[in-house]
């Protein structure tokens, strides 16, 4: 999975902080997002988190989560690492 990438949430995972529905459960089994951004380091020191990729889910009110790999199903690249990936393959 790289940052960009389309995701679904492919396993039960409760938030408290879903924008409509702040304070309550909410899982969000089942959405789709996009990978924000992976976390790999900390004030410049490497750290190894146990949830390193910040999905951001679109719609009324967009919010982001912290998800583990284990989480999470690629639905699709992003079109940046495909077009990369294609002229690879095809160089002219």
């Amino acid at each position: 999975m790289n940052i960009g990438d389309r995701v679904r949430v492919s396993s039960p995972v409760m938030v408290y902080h879903h924008p409509l529905h702040k304070g309550q459960p909410y899982n969000l089994e089942g959405q789709e997002g996009e990978i924000a951004t992976a976390i790999a380091d900390k004030q410049g020191r490497p750290i190894s988190p146990n949830y390193p990729w910040v999905v951001r889910f679109a719609g009324e009110k967009s919010f982001t989560a912290h998800l583990g790999e284990h989480e999470l199903v690629l639905i699709s690249e992003s079109i940046a690492e495909s077009v990369s990936v294609e002229m690879a393959a095809n160089p002219q």
